[in-house]
């Protein structure tokens, strides 16, 4: 059995870059690139953080904010004074495609001290980031995808999310039909076997999971298989492997399903994204 996270991180694979460290003195803009998050940890100083809708929030103690969806916002800080953070940019799938990104709120920000379990990566983080050694930036770029990963752990485990797929990996019991439907997609999932997966009856698997996720299981499960086909597409993969990687019997009936909820063809679409991307 998967756990909660691993696959999702595993068919969406994140990626972090750091591309400053220091003192943050002034005004610095960031726009909203399709397909690019922004992960801000603060380690001394006060810093402000405005949207795009120009709400200002004050950040005045040692703090990690994570856009995970592209947001355009603006960091500054005192002329003199300044402030230390590290920043990156972080990707992990298209949001359409991966259901991770469609359920974490705009922002999250949480002060580093309701995170002790996140002193020693914070630590060698702020350690690497600050002085150059060798391999300065493989170390930092994958210390800050760990931070992120734990920063997910902390939103499942401390219930932030109140709906969605970050409240059902938050569930005693849907979060083991998450899991396995992430884990497996190609296997021939019923109602019947994703609630034995949860332990509940059908009934009350449907009914719970459709309240708390927002969706019935097998719109959840259409869904995400074909987040992942598009995934696969766009990485240049034939449709025929692409439907029996994500469990459809042939190109065909993944093309049926594809054209029903998209619109398009596998094909036409696969055609239309590279042409968009070249």
């Amino acid at each position: 059995m998967s756990d909660r996270l691993s696959a999702l991180l595993q068919r969406f694979e994140l990626s972090a870059h750091v591309f400053h460290s220091g003192a943050l003195c002034g005004v610095s803009g960031f726009d909203a690139e399709h397909g690019v998050g922004h992960l801000h940890l603060l380690r001394h100083g006060t810093l402000g953080v405005t949207d795009v809708h120009g709400q200002r929030t004050v950040l005045d103690e040692p703090s990690v904010l994570f856009f995970a969806r592209p947001a355009a916002h603006r960091l500054d800080a005192d002329p003199v004074q300044g402030a230390e953070l590290v920043c990156a940019s972080v990707e992990f799938g298209v949001g359409d495609e991966n259901p991770l990104l469609r359920a974490l709120p705009a922002r999250l920000l949480v002060p580093l001290a309701r995170l002790p379990g996140l002193d020693l990566t914070q630590q060698l983080l702020f350690g690497e980031a600050f002085r150059q050694r060798c391999g300065h930036d493989a170390v930092v770029n994958r210390l800050t995808e760990v931070l992120v990963i734990q920063v997910l752990r902390y939103a499942i485990e401390q219930r932030l999310v109140d709906g969605g797929l970050m409240a059902g990996l938050a569930d005693p019991r849907l979060h083991k039909a998450l899991s396995a439907v992430h884990a497996e997609p190609a296997r021939a999932w019923t109602l019947e076997s994703m609630a034995a997966e949860a332990g509940m009856s059908r009934a009350r698997f449907a009914a719970h999971f459709a309240q708390l996720v927002g969706v019935p299981p097998g719109e959840y499960l259409t869904g995400w298989r074909l987040g992942l086909a598009r995934t696969m597409l766009r990485r240049g993969l034939p449709v025929k492997q692409v439907a029996v990687e994500v469990g459809y019997a042939n190109a065909s009936a993944l093309g049926r399903v594809f054209s029903q909820c998209l619109g398009q063809s596998p094909t036409a679409w696969q055609q239309r994204d590279g042409a968009a991307r070249a």
